[in-house]
């Protein structure tokens, strides 16, 4: 699609070298974000889906996949320095203005639903040293946990600089835990057991087999997208950046740090205990894992460690959260209130839209014992096609030449794009069809947004070839309220 159906971006506000996000900064928004939930919890969802060859295999997929993913959010950054906010910006300026609504209403509600996910643990590891919370999905859980996200939501309100600051301080806290879990399983790895039965011919996960070798790779992959979230973090804030070339910098340096880490968690574990006692393990699994190895007081020291990473992940993506309405409502493809700023440079009712509706979904999992894995899939679905967007925004530009006069890079970078868009495929295939309809649905209910957005801008709501996408849209959606009237679909 042309660009010049894409109306010229408002003049975004100058950020200066001493005000805007540096290095330091940027990459831990990308970690923060990044390590959450997911790597505390790795040890027995990886075990219940994989065995380590069929895992070593999906990791090498996962690795490269997102590998190429950092490496087109750090060309894209480098290449196109007056596009703003990652994801929605590349969506928009390569496929028109409804493709980057939907791309940033996606990221949006997987970024909130996932602080919902984090919340419910949060309480649930609590629950190890307070009964009262145990679960995560009790009257007391949910009442802390909404006391927890409005005291973040107050802290986020005296603005981002300060809210980026705690979340460097908590990011540097969590990843101590980390280090000593893989301290101690180093030494305590056992080559026998992870070996055993290294291609899951024998061992039965709840009395039912693990499939064969492909069956394996593709039951863990939804996991390990769960995990790297985050990714993009540093594209998002793009226009807060102190430097451009910090960007792509932070992406690269977040993604090899937390790889290493998912890795050295991921197959120490298997060294540590059987793999059908491994699967067992309630979550967090890694504290599970290191109080079998070094009695309770491992257990208590990963458990704090959670609670302190859950923290930190909630921080970076209420940050996240915010930016990607705040961008869009400036650029006409979102209402303009959303783009407004407090005394403190915060988005206000941005952050108010967001936090209200993870209180909803807070009551909504007490009235419906929604569980974390639940949430994370449906978290996971919801940022797939982001993702997909912009590994095609870089092929399309590499097919194009635009960016490339010299020529120089275009071949890489059109291999990179074509491989990351090629990851992103497979993704929304190992999701399930039944995350991809839930998404439509959500898409749909959210084109209201863009609609008003539209007509407060006088602005046409749709060309010929979105009128198409809606339409793919609509009718994915009724094929998902038919399936939900019936019984055949379940949203969480």
């Amino acid at each position: 699609m042309s660009n010049t159906l894409v109306p010229p971006p408002v003049e975004p506000r100058p950020v200066s070298a001493k005000t805007g996000l540096g290095l330091a900064a940027l990459t831990a928004i990308v970690v923060g974000s990044m390590i959450g939930s997911g790597i505390f919890a790795l040890p027995s969802q990886m075990a219940g889906s994989a065995a380590p060859g069929p895992l070593i295999i999906g990791w090498v997929i996962t690795g490269v996949g997102m590998l190429m993913l950092a490496f087109v959010f750090q060309t894209l950054a480098t290449r196109k320095p007056d596009v703003d906010g990652g994801v929605y910006g590349y969506a928009r300026a390569g496929f028109g203005n409804y493709i980057g609504f939907s791309s940033a209403f996606g990221y949006w509600v997987s970024a909130w639903v996932g602080n919902v996910a984090y919340l419910v643990l949060l309480f649930s590891t609590l629950g190890y040293f307070f009964p009262v919370f145990e679960g995560g999905a009790t009257v007391p859980a949910i009442i802390g946990a909404s006391v927890v996200l409005w005291i973040v939501h107050a802290m986020t309100l005296r603005g981002v600089q300060t809210a980026a600051f705690v979340n460097v301080v908590v990011t540097v806290a969590k990843v101590v835990p980390i280090l000593v879990f893989i301290a101690i399983a180093a030494v305590g790895f056992k080559a026998g057991l992870f070996t055993a039965d290294f291609w899951g011919k024998t061992v039965q996960i709840d009395g039912a087999p693990l499939g064969d070798t492909m069956t394996q790779v593709k039951n863990m992959m939804l996991v390990t997208v769960w995990v790297f979230i985050g990714i993009e973090g540093a594209a998002v804030y793009s226009q807060r950046a102190a430097k451009r070339s910090d960007v792509g910098r932070a992406t690269v340096l977040g993604f090899a740090g937390v790889l290493a880490l998912l890795l050295l968690v991921n197959l120490l574990s298997y060294g540590l205990m059987a793999q059908a006692e491994l699967a067992g393990v309630a979550d967090p699994s890694m504290a599970g894992v290191l109080e079998n190895e070094v009695g309770s007081w491992g257990a208590a020291f990963i458990s704090v460690g959670l609670v302190i990473s859950l923290l930190g992940a909630l921080i970076a993506w209420v940050l996240l959260c915010v930016e990607i309405l705040r961008l869009p409502a400036m650029e006409n493809v979102m209402p303009k209130a959303l783009a407004k700023e407090n005394s403190h440079g915060a988005p206000a009712n941005a952050l108010w839209l967001t936090n209200l509706c993870v209180q909803a979904l807070l009551l909504w999992t007490l009235a419906n014992d929604s569980t974390y894995t639940n949430l994370i899939y449906l978290a996971t679905s919801l940022i797939l096609l982001p993702y997909l967007w912009s590994a095609a925004y870089q092929v399309l530009l590499a097919v194009r030449g635009e960016t490339y006069e010299s020529g120089h890079g275009r071949t890489r970078d059109l291999i990179i794009g074509v491989v990351a868009l090629g990851y992103a495929v497979w993704l929304l295939y190992a999701g399930g069809w039944q995350y991809l309809l839930i998404a439509a649905l959500f898409y749909l209910v959210g084109t209201g947004l863009y609609l008003w957005a539209r007509k407060e801008s006088k602005l046409p709501a749709f060309t010929k070839r979105e009128l198409v996408v809606v339409g793919v849209v609509a009718v994915t959606s009724v094929v998902a309220v038919a399936l939900l009237a019936t019984g055949n679909l379940a949203v969480l």
